[in-house]
């Protein structure tokens, strides 16, 4: 359906419909009669305005499409996708979002049909750091991974939490507090592949913790990987690790496995942290719940959300230029301070 069916079938000019639409009837005095005709007609045929003829002179539609795996209901995808907003308002860009749920069939259409509304790019993020099979339709244009790297595409431009360092600092936070042994994981480890499937923050966290605890002479007792991270997880791999040990302090590669640590650690008569210090990674909301707080290396999700926005943006301008950007960004792992970490002489 193009602007000519309108404005035959409203029995107007093209230009009359065409001013109509893009909503200045009342700068140039069109009646209120062939407004609303025009209107009527367009809704009834269908008709969509297309992107191409209303693009500014700079030929950028100033918008970016966001293609986002999954909204949890935790909203720490939505933290993401605040900093997406804000950096792309600051440049004066529009954010279309859309949702696949993890399906392939959904991220291709998304892909497709951000493509065909001329997006000046896409970011195509993932909720928790993966390798992903990205959509054919990716490559069509200036596009950014946001939480994933591409098993096909090692060249694509991405932006994740520096994850590595992350592990780095919790380590230090346990190593500075005295606890040079009773150190046990719960999520992930003792080796680099003992890790969750399709999971990169595992491999890089175990990779900066393991860094960090050689070079202090520090051996890690015991390790119990979890398929998944749940408060559930947490609490069966604790219960079992207290069956054998009496740990003094345990790193939870997940705030939600620290939840069900605590559980299991309370039950069984223990203390946080006083007989036992525990620490966690992401500063998920359950985080700020538990008692004494956790402290947890957090993932800077506003900061990802921002900063894909605008390596994205870098890409755009690059392409004139002919210049490749640098394939992977990491953003920095702030910690968190809580009360679940015993320090040196408490």
């Amino acid at each position: 359906m193009t602007l000519a069916d309108v404005a035959a079938a409203s029995g107007v000019s093209v230009t009359t419909a065409s001013l109509v639409l893009t909503g200045r009837a009342r700068e140039l005095r069109i009646s209120e009669a062939a407004e609303r005709r025009v209107r009527s007609t367009a809704q009834e045929l269908g008709y969509r305005r297309g992107t191409l003829a209303t693009r500014p002179r700079s030929g950028r539609s100033q918008t970016i499409g966001f293609v986002l795996g999954a909204v949890e209901s935790s909203g720490l995808a939505g933290e993401v996708v605040k900093g997406a907003v804000e950096a792309a308002y600051r440049h004066g860009f529009m954010l279309f979002v859309g949702e696949s749920g993890g399906d392939p069939a959904v991220e291709r259409a998304l892909v497709e049909q951000m493509r065909d509304r001329r997006t000046d790019g896409i970011v195509f993020a993932a909720v928790g750091t993966r390798v992903v099979t990205v959509p054919d339709g990716l490559r069509h244009g200036p596009a950014v991974l946001l939480n994933a790297t591409a098993a096909a595409q090692p060249g694509l431009p991405a932006v994740v939490a520096d994850e590595v360092e992350g592990g780095r600092a919790a380590a230090r936070i346990l190593v500075e507090a005295g606890h040079g042994r009773g150190v046990h994981l719960i999520g992930a480890g003792p080796g680099p592949y003992d890790v969750p499937p399709h999971g990169i923050a595992a491999v890089e966290r175990l990779i900066g913790l393991r860094e960090v605890f050689a070079a202090a002479g520090i051996e890690v007792v015991s390790a119990h990987r979890c398929p998944k991270w749940t408060p559930e997880d947490g609490y069966r791999a604790t219960r079992e690790l207290l069956r054998l040990h009496r740990p003094k302090a345990l790193v939870c590669f997940d705030d939600r496995l620290a939840f069900g640590a605590y559980q299991a650690l309370g039950e069984a008569g223990l203390s946080v942290p006083g007989d036992v210090s525990v620490l966690g990674f992401d500063d998920h909301p359950v985080a700020s719940w538990m008692r004494p707080r956790l402290t947890t290396i957090a993932l800077p999700n506003q900061e990802l959300g921002a900063r894909a926005v605008e390596v994205l943006l870098d890409v755009v301008e690059r392409r004139r230029l002919d210049v490749r950007p640098p394939s992977i960004q990491r953003v920095p792992m702030p910690v968190r301070e809580g009360g679940s970490v015993a320090r040196p002489g408490v």
